[in-house]
């Protein structure tokens, strides 16, 4: 993301390589999803056990703006990669410290991914039927979620240390853990938590504080996702399926209302938008100014005219990620003015 913004980004590897480049798909031996993480980077091998490499790593975070690890805390240590070693090197230099727990706490020295913050963080359990089990994201929420949060990090704390009022000229040690994003994303969840015997639990595609607002189906055999959950959203909705009798739209006057009658509401929309075609369905909704969408999948991204419109998908070619080591000499010559002469 910080090389989308236009950082210059330099991706330290082990000799054998980010395991991500083996992960996943592969075209022409080249992992997919490697394509896609590494994009933008550049790539310099750099085994940190070797005493020449630790040198040369330690110069380049002299050079460094930001440097981001998730080393584990032993790693951390034997390598001499502590907060405070690193800025006795570099001063400047803000570290974002990615882990799924962070660097305080009982939990701290535990593993963790994207898929533990998920779960852990409560969203698993707020996701699926009201029936079946806790679900998990079928994509790396957690991990997206995750680098979001390590971004605006990074970036406050460059703010911090060159921009904002009184600003120091220091570095910052940002510790993004992998669940605090997750509790955003439950926000809601607490804010509205009175506490008793039973916590919150999975609605479906409904959320506890208003209604309509779930995903239907089209006389098609398409899915369209609706939320109008204001009075006035609801009203609109009620009037257009025809259901707008003043005893129907007084019954359904109050957002406490609506919820205590949604399996109502969602069986009068689902039978309304059952009876029509999909665009049809969603030019009627755009047009009574209530908030519909369809539901899309990868195929129907790719060809849909406002994300084309607006450039939001890139097609990523084969040379956008690097190979290994591939920029070991322009790396070195631009952040330490060596020959560039990749034998040294």
């Amino acid at each position: 993301m910080l090389a989308d913004l236009g950082a210059d980004v330099v991706k330290v590897e082990p000799p054998t390589g980010d395991p991500m480049r083996q992960m996943g798909m592969l075209r022409d031996g080249v992992s997919r999803n490697w394509n896609w993480v590494g994009r933008r980077k550049r790539s310099i091998v750099l085994d940190l056990v070797a005493d020449a490499d630790h040198i040369t790593f330690r110069r380049l975070l002299g050079s460094a703006d930001v440097l981001i690890e998730n080393l584990d805390a032993k790693t951390r240590e034997r390598w001499h990669l502590g907060y405070d070693e690193l800025a006795a090197v570099n001063p400047r230099l803000v570290v974002v410290s990615v882990s799924c727990y962070g660097l305080t706490g009982p939990y701290a020295d535990r593993a963790g991914a994207g898929t533990l913050a998920e779960a852990f963080g409560g969203l698993a359990h707020m996701t699926g039927m009201p029936d079946g089990p806790p679900v998990l994201a079928s994509v790396a929420l957690g991990d997206t979620l995750t680098a979001f949060g390590g971004v605006v990090g990074a970036l406050a704390a460059c703010w911090g240390r060159d921009a904002s009022p009184g600003s120091d000229g220091q570095g910052r040690l940002v510790d993004a853990t992998m669940y605090d994003p997750i509790l955003h994303v439950m926000g809601a969840t607490f804010a509205t938590y009175d506490p008793g015997p039973e916590p919150p639990r999975r609605s479906g595609s409904r959320v506890h504080g208003g209604a309509p607002r779930n995903v239907y189906r089209t006389r098609d055999e398409h899915w369209v996702a609706v939320s109008g959950t204001t009075d006035g959203q609801s009203s609109r909705v009620f009037a257009l399926i025809g259901h707008d009798s003043p005893a129907e739209l007084e019954r359904y006057k109050t957002s406490a209302a609506r919820v205590a009658v949604a399996d109502e509401i969602d069986a009068l929309v689902a039978e309304w938008i059952g009876a029509h075609d999909r665009d049809e369905v969603i030019a009627a909704f755009i047009d009574a100014r209530i908030p519909i969408a369809p539901v899309n999948d990868v195929r129907d991204l790719l060809a849909d005219p406002h994300l084309a419109a607006r450039g939001d998908l890139e097609r990523l070619h084969s040379g956008i990620a690097p190979t290994l080591d591939e920029h070991r000499a322009e790396v070195l010559h631009d952040w330490l003015e060596a020959p560039q002469d990749p034998s040294k």
